[in-house]
């Protein structure tokens, strides 16, 4: 019968008590129907089972992930530069700048008309083909940032499998200037990469070349080789790891 409104009557510091601050994030717990005893309570059950040493495990590295014997580190797509966390005698750290550092050249690349399609147009128009976190998270970014985006540059997202999403856009785009990013970890995601192959047939019925594939094409996979098949240029490959899970794979060069 408590209600929020309640609590702030009786208690005119509780905005203030009941907000905190860390990593840049401002957290406001007050408007939630809780209280001290509350909170209280929700650490003392963390501590009672263990969270602080869960969290240690998993950021060190720790096969925390026992169904696939894997360590679960999207913390370390986050560390800062220079960081160092090694996991079976690898800094993964420094193996995840690499591969931003790769990224962020190859998109400065699109951005400033280095990169162009296999006629020799600028790319005008990137087709981001995932699902799940590899769709969405993308997704969310673009449209936050859509105010400072490229202002020649038009993005698309795709993801359902069936093909009322996918045809249209293809009727509204030009080949010569549309640039794909495949986005699937395993690169045998069935969603996924039925409409790459849809893109792909698309690109050769339009250009007629093969060879067009690695100018129109990007991927963002663990299985770097899968996309070489496809028809991708390794300077368009992006890789991810095994133990980074699709939802947090933002964080990567996704």
């Amino acid at each position: 019968s408590t209600t929020i409104r309640d609590l702030f009557a009786t208690d005119l510091g509780r905005a203030t008590r009941l907000s905190v601050d860390a990593a840049g994030i401002h957290a406001d717990l007050s408007k939630h129907r809780v209280t001290d005893e509350t909170l209280a309570l929700l650490v003392r059950l963390a501590e009672e089972r263990g969270l602080p040493e869960r969290i240690d495990a998993m950021s060190s590295g720790e096969r925390i992930n026992t169904t696939e014997n894997r360590s679960v580190l999207h913390v370390a797509l986050r560390e800062p530069r220079g960081e160092t966390l090694v996991v079976d005698g690898v800094d993964v750290v420094a193996e995840v700048q690499a591969v931003l550092d790769r990224m962020s050249a190859f998109c400065d690349r699109v951005r400033d008309d280095e990169w162009r399609g296999s006629t020799g147009k600028p790319i005008r128009a990137v087709v981001n083909i995932g699902i799940g976190g590899s769709d969405l998270g993308p997704k969310m970014v673009g449209c936050a940032l859509r105010s400072i985006s490229h202002p020649a540059l038009d993005v698309h997202y795709v993801s359902n499998l069936d093909g009322a999403q996918l045809a249209p856009l293809l009727q509204s785009l030009d080949p010569r200037t549309t640039l794909f990013l495949v986005a699937s970890k395993t690169f045998t995601t069935q969603e996924t990469m039925l409409n790459a192959q849809t893109a792909r047939n698309w690109i050769l019925a339009n250009l007629g070349d093969t060879a067009a594939v690695s100018r129109h094409f990007a991927a963002l996979t663990a299985k770097p080789e899968r996309a070489v098949q496809f028809g991708i240029g390794e300077d368009a490959v992006f890789p991810l790891w095994d133990w980074v899970g699709g939802r947090f794979s933002l964080w990567s060069a996704v």
